[in-house]
């Protein structure tokens, strides 16, 4: 088999391809811009991406190409009602980045609900050092215990941030599309509403897109937190951006966006050294033992793919 590896960079530099190795004759890229995908997929037989965008204007006329491998859950960036009438196979990988993403997470609830922001700058700026007391206790924090956390998007790494968020001592509130009957479930609306605390684990789909609209922010808490370590699309970043600086939300945190790297014209742009803001570039899901555990599992896609077996299938 011959595999193309057409953004290499995004997996980490420290990450060792070489199993796929055992597949066959392995090319690897570190990224691949849109006019260069149809050059470097010719005669190739499989494709590892994570980012790429594959569609009909890029895989038409690959008539060796059998095969999409991505090293993600989510797969929005290939057309899969195209793959399948090209008959091209495309395979995720599911439940690789949990721990990651729930990790994350719960540490951006903590870094924000702490306000570790401003009290790091305080001592890191020399604010500290120059008071007069031996304790800054402004901005106000809070403790996590008796908050409410709330969840949208109730799979495993919702489920899991439900996990540490009970384990904090929060009441778990969640909305997904497919409640379960021992799901702490409500309506969205409500959801919106009651949380202190609001995390986004929802992939993205025509449903989902837009879902936290400039409507939807206005029913938050004046002091909710809210995280996105789903998708940037599912939330209005415009509104995000606005209810921040006017001082109708507590806190933002965002490892996901519509356009990334987000550009200067951004809404973000502006917030990055905001004290009740913690932006991350799309990390959560890259712990390293994450990203061995998804090459794993690419490589066993790879192989039941070539003994006509169907395995994690989503085409």
């Amino acid at each position: 088999m011959k595999i193309a590896v057409l953004d290499a960079a995004t997996l980490g530099e420290d990450l060792d391809l070489s199993p796929l190795n055992a597949l066959g004759e392995v090319k690897v890229y570190p990224a691949t811009p849109p006019e260069k995908v149809p050059e470097r997929l010719r005669g190739m037989d499989a494709a590892v991406i994570n980012k790429v965008r594959l569609n009909g204007s890029n895989l038409r006329g690959l008539a060796e190409l059998k095969l999409i491998c991505l090293a993600a859950t989510g797969y929005d960036n290939v057309d899969t009602a195209f793959c399948r009438a090209a008959g091209i196979a495309v395979c995720n990988v599911a439940g690789y980045s949990t721990d990651s993403v729930a990790q994350l997470t719960a540490a951006m609830a903590l870094y924000l609900t702490n306000r570790l922001g401003p009290y790091t700058a305080a001592v890191r700026e020399g604010a500290y050092t120059h008071g007069s007391t031996a304790n800054l206790l402004t901005p106000v924090y809070h403790e996590l215990r008796g908050m409410t956390w709330g969840i949208a998007g109730y799979g495993r790494i919702g489920r899991r941030v439900g996990e540490i968020a009970a384990a904090l001592g929060c009441r778990v509130l969640c909305w997904n599309r497919s409640p379960r009957p021992e799901d702490p479930w409500v309506e969205l609306d409500e959801l919106c509403r009651a949380s202190d605390i609001l995390s986004v684990h929802l992939p993205l789909s025509d449903e989902t897109r837009g879902l936290f609209s400039q409507e939807r922010l206005r029913l938050l808490k004046k002091d909710c937190i809210f995280i996105n370590v789903a998708r940037g699309a599912v939330a209005d970043e415009t509104a995000l951006a606005d209810a921040l600086l006017g001082g109708r939300l507590g806190g933002l945190g965002v490892d996901v966006y519509s356009s990334e790297p987000f550009p200067e014209e951004h809404p973000f742009y502006a917030l990055r050294e905001h004290p009740n803001v913690c932006l991350t570039p799309h990390m959560a899901w890259g712990a390293l033992e994450t990203r061995q555990r998804c090459l794993r599992e690419i490589v066993l896609n790879m192989a039941s793919f070539l003994r006509g077996e169907r395995r994690n299938r989503v085409d």
